[in-house]
């Protein structure tokens, strides 16, 4: 029994035979090399066939690159303008968020590299930013306390009751900015979530008393550019109390809550506090008057970027295939995008909110969130320091 060498060798040997060789003489070569070898007679016409192996190299053509540095030097521009989202979202948000950096002068680019950055698909642009990615690892306490006193007066509502076809149904929920540590006074960020649009408002306030919650949400009410119509919330006590509930009944404002230990029932402001709040301020303990200044003011220029800069993906469909579940979104909007879409704005309002949006500048309102960041990160050392030397 021949070894490989020896195989290989009796291959290259007969090699140029079978190859100027007709029709009939490559099948009886073949023959004979299987049973010499014990080859795989299919094998044995690949040897034969192979042209590599005589020692040429195949060329390879190089293929023109398309996207090419300077592409990527404005896709990146424009993702960070986006706050690094992902290509689902930004691809359909690419055209309109390009035209704003380019008013603004943030981006200086000729036609040639708009029109490929235009006509990019979703999964190119995660290849193009794929070395530019990172990821965050992120975890929190929970500081919700149940409320049992008027649960009977509040109906709850399940993440599968959520059918309204309007702006003004919300979601309510408290994220606290209190370390590892639940003790003590530290800063609190109510954040309410249109369920139909999408549009995030925020408050922040020293502590979670029930007339905090109760002028966060009124504060936030009178400021919305559409009526708040339903307001479901957690079982936590800030929110499932007397005065919150005269308030609602009183302003015509449907009150609901959510099933208890069940946070998929509110789903959509569960989400905003991880990829809004827990985004911008993370999980770092706040305490002070300082503090609470600071973040007051930041969430003012976080609702602004997430309501008119940030696009969402929104669930049409769900179907059950076998142990599969395949879900359809619609094309990526902003909130701002679907409160236009959903006509409900009076014309005076959604001018005055047009020439608010044209106003504004998404890279600028992200160099002012870095710094009163900064300004933050500043603060926490002070008082780390503050508390080792008394």
């Amino acid at each position: 029994m021949l070894n490989m060498k020896q195989k290989q060798a009796l291959t290259q040997a007969i090699k140029k035979r079978y190859q100027s060789s007709n029709r009939n003489t490559k099948s009886k070569i073949l023959d004979e090399l299987i049973a010499t070898t014990g080859y795989n007679r299919s094998y044995a016409r690949r040897l034969f066939n192979n042209h590599l192996k005589t020692g040429r190299k195949k060329i390879r053509k190089s293929r023109v690159r398309i996207y090419d540095q300077p592409v990527l030097t404005a896709l990146k521009t424009v993702w960070m303008a986006a706050d690094n989202i992902c290509s689902k979202r930004l691809q359909p948000f690419l055209p309109e968020l390009l035209g704003f950096l380019e008013r603004n002068e943030e981006i200086k680019i000729d036609d040639k590299i708009r029109q490929k950055l235009i006509t990019l698909s979703c999964s190119t642009i995660d290849r193009l930013l794929l070395p530019s990615r990172r990821r965050y690892q992120l975890k929190g306490r929970s500081t919700t306390k149940p409320g049992t006193l008027l649960r009977h007066a509040i109906p709850i509502r399940t993440f599968a009751d959520w059918n309204e076809k309007q702006p003004g149904f919300f979601e309510a929920d408290l994220v606290a900015l209190c370390g590892d540590n639940v003790g003590g006074g530290y800063v609190n960020v109510l954040d309410l979530t249109d369920v139909f649009t999408g549009w995030v408002t925020l408050e922040a306030f020293m502590g979670k008393g029930q007339f905090m919650i109760h002028a966060g949400v009124n504060s936030i009410r009178q400021r919305l550019p559409f009526l708040m119509l339903g307001f479901d919330s957690d079982n936590g006590t800030e929110f499932i109390n007397g005065i919150l509930l005269r308030y609602c009944e009183g302003n015509q404002i449907t009150f609901t809550r959510i099933r208890p230990y069940q946070k998929n029932d509110n789903c959509f402001v569960e989400q905003k506090n991880f990829s809004v709040v827990r985004r911008f301020l993370g999980y770092i303990r706040r305490e002070t008057t300082a503090e609470l200044i600071v973040i007051q003011e930041m969430l003012k220029l976080i609702e602004d970027y997430v309501n008119f800069f940030q696009p969402s993906l929104k669930l049409k469909s769900k179907t059950r295939i076998d142990n599969k579940t395949k879900k359809i979104y619609d094309v990526a909007k902003t909130p701002f995008q679907r409160l236009l879409d959903s006509g409900i704005l009076r014309p005076d309002i959604k001018q005055k909110l047009l020439d608010y949006y044209h106003s504004l500048n998404p890279m600028e309102l992200r160099r002012k969130i870095s710094k009163l960041n900064q300004k933050l990160d500043q603060l926490h050392r002070y008082n780390l320091v503050e508390s080792t030397n008394t």
